[in-house]
């Protein structure tokens, strides 16, 4: 498609956009008392008007019956994450059997270390990117402690070329097959947060297997961002948080996926607690531990159905839409904001890097854009003219079109916000 940019094409664009009603779906804040156009989803997304109503239920629920609502309740607590497992199951490409809700996802992701990082004297290392997410680090750091090892020891970073901004897929190969029979683990973010550098998750999974390691993948930008067939690349366990692109609420549960083929392993250790216990046996209060079946044994504590609620209005909007649908629409408006950035650079020679992979293919909802020349200023700009988007140092921000709720309008209004912001400073 030969793009314009001109607000009547933009327009043209959101008339023949089939996700066009779901922008209504959503709360917008406001500057100026105009809605803004919100970049930031792939840190918070927006709030779904109906997410109320499901927390409501609850609340209504727990006034009206109290702990009875466990069980009576119209959608009763004691099972509420299992209606998650059947949508959730197809925004990651898994079996319903391989997927739950709990905790978060730092959380979650040091109680499947506990079944899938198990370092020996001779098999004891971790590979991770390079400017992993934090949190990512400091799980990295804690968990390497708590087995009596040093960090510098067995964390090994998979870095970029001298003047690249993004992984090759072939040096993690290439890393994974050095450090070779060392590997404990991969563990690496789906989606970088920082570049929006999608990963080659089938084959850096296939090439951890070949060595003898476990796979894991830390799914936080990409859960209801990308294409996802978790269980076809035979990935041994994710998790993800659903605050981002899942427009769950801040700080709000975790999804998980253990793959299949690790249900019945009596070998593989966890850290166990009654709702993982076995589901028809739980009010019974036996001693030992017997595991659900599935994913669903990896469970610790009663869960928060009041935090579930708005996780649940959202999944079910993604049920009815299907991810082939979003990821339409991601890639044509990530591609419009793209040309939008371009032919602003080109009016007025702002000297914009995009630092996000330009094919599609290796890339999601966001541009990452480093302003040469410019500073945080123009950040400020944007913000208190509408455009809520993201900085992070050095000198970037990070622009994320989330097909639910983002128009082809706010690409083309963002890039004149933008123009007038250089031009004036």
């Amino acid at each position: 498609m030969i793009f314009e940019n001109t607000k009547a094409f933009a327009q043209k664009l959101d008339s023949q956009d089939s996700l066009r009603k779901y922008r209504n779906e959503f709360y917008f804040p406001k500057v100026n008392d105009k809605e803004v156009i919100y970049f930031t989803g792939n840190s918070l997304g927006l709030q779904p008007k109906s997410a109320k109503n499901y927390v409501d239920e609850i609340m209504n629920d727990w006034a009206n019956l109290a702990v009875e609502g466990h069980f009576y309740a119209e959608k009763p607590w004691w099972d509420y994450q299992e209606r998650f497992a059947e949508p959730l199951s197809k925004i990651v490409g898994a079996k319903p059997l391989e997927v739950t809700v709990m905790n978060t996802l730092t959380v979650n992701l040091h109680l499947l270390m506990v079944s899938f990082y198990r370092p020996t004297k001779s098999r004891f290392k971790i590979i991770c990117e390079e400017k992993a997410f934090p949190s990512d680090q400091y799980m990295f750091q804690s968990q390497v402690n708590f087995h009596g090892f040093k960090p510098e020891d067995v964390i090994v970073e998979v870095k970029r070329r001298e003047g690249e901004h993004n992984i090759r897929t072939e040096d993690i190969i290439a890393k994974i097959n050095e450090v070779g029979d060392e590997l404990a683990l991969v563990l690496i973010g789906g989606v970088n947060y920082y570049t929006g550098q999608v990963f080659d998750m089938k084959t850096i999974t296939a090439a951890g297997h070949k060595v003898g390691a476990y796979v894991g993948w830390d799914l936080a930008h990409a859960a209801g961002n990308i294409k996802l067939k978790l269980h076809d690349w035979n990935v041994d366990f994710a998790a993800w948080c659903s605050y981002k692109y899942m427009n769950s609420g801040p700080g709000n549960a975790s999804g998980c996926f253990v793959h299949e083929k690790h249900h019945n392993n009596p070998d593989l250790p966890r850290f166990a607690g009654w709702w993982g216990h076995n589901k028809e046996r739980r009010f019974k209060m036996e001693p030992t531990f017997d595991p659900i079946q599935g994913a669903d044994g990896w469970q610790i504590s009663n869960l928060p159905v009041l935090s579930l609620a708005p996780y649940l209005a959202s999944v079910e909007m993604f049920a009815e839409i299907g991810m082939d649908a979003l990821i339409e629409k991601r890639d044509q408006i990530t591609a419009y904001l793209e040309f939008i950035l371009h032919e602003i650079d080109k009016e007025i020679s702002s000297n914009f890097e995009i630092i996000t992979p330009s094919n599609p293919a290796e890339r999601a909802c966001q541009l990452s854009v480093f302003l040469h020349g410019e500073g945080r200023s123009l950040f400020d700009y944007l913000m208190k003219n509408g455009v809520i988007t993201d900085w992070r140092e050095p000198n970037v921000i990070r622009l994320a079109p989330v097909p639910l709720y983002c128009s082809f309008e706010d690409m083309y209004n963002f890039g004149q916000i933008l123009k007038k912001g250089i031009l004036e400073k």
